[in-house]
């Protein structure tokens, strides 16, 4: 077999439950890859957020492994100081890596964490979490000033988390357009062995529109002005992805793929009021207004354990000779912790139903598990409510996210799609692993799979 082309498009929050079904007959180029492939939902990693899954996928290692538990992470065993993932903070081969090695060419855009930008055997264009236009963005540097040419000031995010919707749906069209333009300038012009793009414009209209088109959404109303801006942007996306689809040649490898999938927020649970109600985090003086939890009057010699909030909880405990003024014995931990997930396991939401909440700690989901990891990871009510980590509030259930307007939480379930001429049976597989995905697209590319990555290639036939 000769050498392959393969062009993956990442479609950053994509679910089944939308391309697979509701959307299906309303997009038909995926369409298209679907009734002439295979497809499948896609179990993203734990947690289930953008950093770290689009590193799980093209790793083939767990987020344990990779030591990414989220965007930000504590700095050691620092009560306050933190820092922000990027690519630096990526120490595993990356797919585009190895087949680099290979002497492979690759095109690589807004895949996160690429900020700042790495080499690689080709192009590269770093991703949302890249600050500004002005910083070097691009491998190798002087594609900034091609790409400039082309389009302008290049975006790389907008912001979604406003009421201004009028406003982020003009900024998000164009942030959009300008990516697809760059993706199919250099699928053009650029010889290429491998291409892998991530549209995070889909994430971003599923957060700031989703209570307006989810029927089920607790904050629907009929008949809104924005019932239908999530099925025109899904239908504007597939037309570039048409336009994609008639830019390479039959033999391509053509696969789609998201990180995780979406469903509506039920609201916010205030996570350290909660533990402050319950005796483990202790202030020394109450919040006069809203306030996050650095900037809070902690009294660390009382407090047994506090929380990060956000799409899950981070729980840290107060660990004698580990935190600095820790008061909880070594070997009491396990103890300790256990003890909170019970606890934890018996939150019930406002109406008085118990959550179906998930408590795991670190090292029971991943083999190993590196870095600065929490103590205990929470998804409150199968993560359909956010974790609140602001203190302050006057209610322990919020109705909106507390860091900015947002409609919408993760789900566990992306989609993975495969097209190629050569595959003798095409359909709906059983459902795969995120982490099978980088050995999958090896093995597409006639390539060995590392013994270290975790995943195994997906049986297409």
């Amino acid at each position: 077999m000769g050498k392959r082309k393969l062009l993956v498009m990442g479609l950053d929050s994509a679910p089944p439950e939308l391309v697979f079904e509701e959307f299906r007959d309303e997009l038909p180029n995926l369409r298209h890859l679907m009734d002439n492939g295979v497809y499948a939902r896609m179990r993203s990693c734990d947690p289930p957020i953008t950093i770290p899954a689009w590193m799980v996928m093209v790793t083939g290692k767990n987020p344990g492994k990779l030591g990414l538990y989220g965007f930000r992470h504590r700095k050691g065993y620092s009560y306050t100081d933190g820092w922000i993932a990027n690519s630096l903070s990526v120490k595993e081969e990356k797919i585009w890596d190895i087949l680099s090695m290979a002497g492979m060419k690759v095109c690589v855009l807004g895949v996160p964490p690429s900020y700042p930008p790495t080499p690689v055997n080709g192009e590269l264009i770093s991703c949302f979490i890249t600050p500004d236009s002005n910083r070097q963005y691009t491998h190798p540097p002087e594609l900034k000033q091609e790409i400039e040419a082309l389009v302008g000031p290049y975006p790389f995010d907008v912001e979604f988390r406003t009421d201004q919707r009028d406003e982020l749906l003009k900024n998000l069209y164009d942030m959009t357009e300008k990516h697809f333009r760059v993706i199919e300038h250099l699928l053009t012009t650029r010889h290429w062995d491998f291409f892998m793009f991530v549209d995070i414009g889909l994430d971003r209209v599923h957060h700031a529109f989703w209570k307006y088109f989810d029927k089920g959404h607790p904050k629907h109303v009929q008949g809104n002005p924005y019932e239908n801006v999530i099925i025109d942007y899904y239908r504007w996306l597939d037309e570039h992805v048409g336009r994609l689809l008639k830019a390479v040649d039959e033999d391509t490898i053509v696969v789609v793929v998201s990180d995780h999938g979406v469903k509506g927020m039920r609201g916010a649970f205030c996570i350290n009021q909660w533990l402050i109600r319950e005796g483990y985090l202790v202030l020394k003086e109450k919040p006069q207004s809203v306030i996050d939890l650095d900037k809070a009057a902690v009294d660390w010699s009382q407090t047994k354990a506090w929380a990060w909030g956000g799409y899950y909880a981070r729980v840290f405990f107060n660990v004698k000779g580990r935190e600095p003024d820790g008061i909880i014995e070594a070997t009491d931990l396990d103890h300790e912790r256990d003890q909170l997930t019970k606890r934890l396991n018996e939150i019930s939401d406002p109406s008085g139903r118990r959550m179906e909440t998930k408590v795991y700690k670190p090292e029971a989901l991943y083999p190993v598990s590196v870095g600065d990891r929490p103590d205990l990871m929470v998804y409150f009510d199968d993560l359909f409510w956010r974790s609140a980590g602001t203190l302050g509030h006057t209610e322990m259930y919020l109705s909106e996210n507390d860091t900015g307007p947002d409609d919408a939480v993760h789900s566990e379930y992306g989609v993975f799609v495969l097209h190629d001429k050569r595959l003798r049976t095409t359909g709906q597989i059983q459902d795969v692993s995120i982490l099978d995905v980088a050995p999958t697209l090896l093995q597409e590319m006639n390539l060995a799979v590392p013994p270290s990555m975790e995943g195994k290639p997906i049986q297409l036939s």
